[in-house]
């Protein structure tokens, strides 16, 4: 099949570079000639785990084509995926719609042929019926098909996510001239055992938010209860296998830790919100998730002040910056609500992330590797799940003390029983060494 994908963000990127490597002809379309540039040459953007194989292999085969020329991308494809950002809006509340609003005039003036027109961005319940009627106006409806088709990807682990994924779902109000087409193209997803599941375009675009939304739900859920473990002395890891094993729960996402993060769940929720008061339905549960989950940024800044103690001139390092291990995103990380914070109180912070410096860190000191981090911090912060910080080098503070919190749960309290550290993780009974 001819696809093309407007958009070469996370998305759009990962998506169109799996669908060319299924053996489809892609084109990959952006208006960033720099980003486009660098695609073709091989680099990637983004940081996720072998998608530059994927990519360099596709384009050596001619599979994939990457351009800035969105016309000739229309009107070469059969299939057109909507994949641009849909950020929170000016208001704070909203999905920004523009760049979905402006990919759809684009298309409705370059219709050749029939075009089965998808939706990938996460966009509110209803977009696709505007979608439909900005095409309309110039397009009689036999000639397209708009069809929402929500992503799942975790970032670091896209390509297998999207592989390998629970469930395809495809919101379509037509199927008669859709459901063959689609059938195909997943084909070999749905081989592997995906549910293939087809619904109303808007309880398609539903899915997704809500899917988001109760994810959130989960992680503020269990840290709260880390929260009341640590008041009763019990273990958080104990009560997430004792709830998770309860078929009707599940054990995923009941890891206690720092807030959520990351470029969906805190925007999708809020987006959820605005579509709930569009409708005049009060999303009670999902605003206590979003209230609950930035207080528990400045709860978590707190603490680390709390073990710092009140000396002045102390260095905090932290082991990793980005909302999560196995990607470079800094969008919502928790650290950047934690930082400012600690500043207040005099905190010299420094930092060291396996992807590297980050912009948004210019003001901060980097260090090389977690041994520096070690060597020169008073308190060391696990903020990011990285595999490189679950075999750390305690053995090089040699005679002074170190304090640990582990806000990842990576370690065990007894791992520190003979070493002079004081160790601190999330739900469950701090090792602190009396002097």
């Amino acid at each position: 099949m001819n696809i093309c994908f407007i958009g070469t963000g996370y998305v759009g990127l990962v998506s169109g570079v799996l669908f060319s490597d299924f053996g489809h002809k892609v084109i990959c379309v952006d208006n960033d000639r720099i980003k486009i540039d660098k695609l073709n040459k091989g680099i990637i953007p983004i940081f996720e785990p072998g998608l530059d194989e994927l990519v360099n292999r596709n384009l050596n085969s001619k599979r994939l084509v990457f351009t800035t020329d969105i016309k000739y991308a229309i009107k070469s494809s059969d299939i057109v995926f909507i994949a641009v950002g849909t950020p929170t809006a000016k208001d704070g509340i909203s999905a920004d719609l523009k760049n979905v609003y402006s990919a759809s005039n684009i298309i409705a003036n370059n219709i050749n042929k029939y075009k089965l027109i998808i939706i990938k961005s996460t966009v509110p319940v209803c977009t696709g019926d505007d979608v439909e009627n900005i095409i309309k106006k110039k397009n009689s409806s036999s000639k397209f098909t708009v069809v929402s088709n929500p992503e799942f990807l975790r970032e670091g682990e896209a390509i297998r996510d999207f592989r390998y994924p629970d469930r395809v779902v495809i919101g379509c109000n037509n199927l008669k001239k859709t459901r063959s087409i689609l059938e195909k193209l997943y084909e070999p997803i749905i081989k592997k055992g995906a549910k293939f599941i087809v619904t109303t375009r808007r309880s398609s675009e539903l899915i997704k938010y809500a899917s988001n939304a109760f994810l959130a739900t989960k992680i503020t859920f269990i840290n709260e209860i880390a929260n009341l473990c640590e008041k009763v002395g019990s273990n958080v890891e104990d009560i997430a296998i004792g709830i998770g094993t309860d078929e009707r729960i599940g054990p995923r996402f009941l890891r206690a830790g720092p807030a959520y993060g990351g470029s969906c769940f805190p925007k999708d929720t809020k987006a959820l919100i605005k579509i709930g008061k569009k409708f005049n339905i009060d999303m009670s549960v999902v605003k206590t998730v979003i209230k609950s989950n930035e207080k528990r940024k400045l709860l978590l800044a707190d603490k680390i002040i709390k073990i710092l103690g009140k000396s002045k001139n102390k260095n905090v390092g932290f082991l990793g910056v980005t909302f999560k291990a196995n990607t470079d995103d800094m969008r919502d990380s928790q650290c950047l609500k934690i930082f400012p914070k600690l500043l207040k109180k005099g905190i010299n912070i420094a930092y060291y992330d396996p992807t590297g410096k980050k912009k948004e860190l210019e003001n901060f000191i980097f260090r090389k590797s977690s041994d520096e981090i070690i060597k020169n911090s008073d308190l060391v912060i696990i903020h990011t799940e990285w595999d490189e910080f679950r075999s750390l080098n305690f053995n090089i503070i040699k005679n002074r003390k170190l304090k640990i919190f582990d806000l990842r749960n990576l370690y065990q309290p007894n791992t520190f029983a003979n070493k002079n550290i004081n160790y601190y993780s999330i739900g469950r009974k701090y090792y602190e060494k009396k002097a």
